[in-house]
Formats: structure tokens, C-alpha cells, sequence
């Protein structure tokens, strides 16, 4: 039987609430809104948990792309190809086959 979203105690409720603040940067909306919805918040509360939920992703991947892009800015790419065909034997192995096309009737 569900538990009456009123029963819940308040240590309880900011726990989750917390919760999905700290892992919002890995859940979609729809998550963060499945998680909050047993909750007894009013609606605009949880609206603007969503929404920080979903800025928290937004910044998240905003810093760790540019985090990437400063680290492989100064990787030379060049260099370490030579590196590596320096120390390395290149081998490839392919395989063939050609199929008949099917004819058009």
C-alpha cells in the first residue's frame, strides 16, 4: 500500500530533495519529476527543482566539455602519431566479398 505523501518526515523529504540536486548532472527531467512527484511539495516548488535539476545538467556538461577542449587544445596530436608509428609495426587485415546485386524486375 503507498504511504500518504503527508506521512513523510521532513529529514526524509529533504534527503530526497538533496539528493536530486547532487545527481541531477545524470538524470533526465522526466527522472528528476518521477523522484519529486511522491513528495509533498507544491507544484511550484517542484517546478523549480526541475528546473535547477536541469541547469545543474546544463552546467555540468558545459564544464566538462570545456574542460576537453582545454586538455586536447595542447595535446599534439601530430606528435603522438609519430610516436606511435615509431614504436609500433602497423598490421591490417581485411576481408572481402562481393555479392551479386539483385536484379530489377
Amino acid at each position: 500500500m503507498k504511504e500518504d505523501k503527508k506521512e513523510k518526515p521532513l529529514g526524509d523529504i529533504i534527503k530526497k530533495v538533496v539528493s536530486v540536486g547532487v545527481g541531477a548532472a545524470f538524470m533526465t527531467e522526466e527522472s528528476v519529476k518521477k523522484i519529486l512527484e511522491d513528495l509533498p511539495l507544491p507544484k511550484d516548488i517542484v517546478s523549480g527543482l526541475v528546473q535547477n535539476a536541469k541547469g545543474a545538467k546544463e552546467d555540468f556538461t558545459n564544464g566538462i566539455r570545456e574542460e576537453l577542449r582545454n586538455y586536447l587544445s595542447k595535446v599534439d596530436a601530430s606528435k603522438i602519431a609519430t610516436d606511435i608509428l615509431d614504436r609500433y609495426d602497423v598490421e591490417v587485415e581485411a576481408k572481402f566479398r562481393f555479392k551479386k546485386k539483385k536484379e530489377a524486375e
